[in-house]
């Protein structure tokens, strides 16, 4: 399926867009992980849990949980919430 990955994970994945497959969000990860190694650190913890600063949309969906089950048509938006300023 789709994926699309936010520019501070591009030093992984080197393009916007990625093709992964897995059966819950869980099995995506670690099939990007797979693909692009340290990629799954980045956006989920020692604890199994996505990271605050990560978010997770399954066609424009938030999800919270890594056993949230997908298709292989689904389209996956990683996006890194941005923090700081003045």
């Amino acid at each position: 399926m789709k994926v699309l990955v936010p520019s501070p994970l591009y030093s992984y994945t080197h393009q916007p867009e990625v093709e992964a497959t897995g059966a819950t969000v869980q099995e995506l990860l670690e099939d990007l992980d797979r693909r692009y190694p340290g990629i799954r650190f980045r956006m989920v913890d020692e604890q199994d849990h996505i990271r605050p600063h990560m978010r997770v949309f399954v066609n424009n969906e938030q999800v919270f949980d890594l056993t949230t089950p997908l298709n292989p048509t689904d389209s996956v938006h990683i996006v890194q919430a941005l923090s700081g300023g003045v």
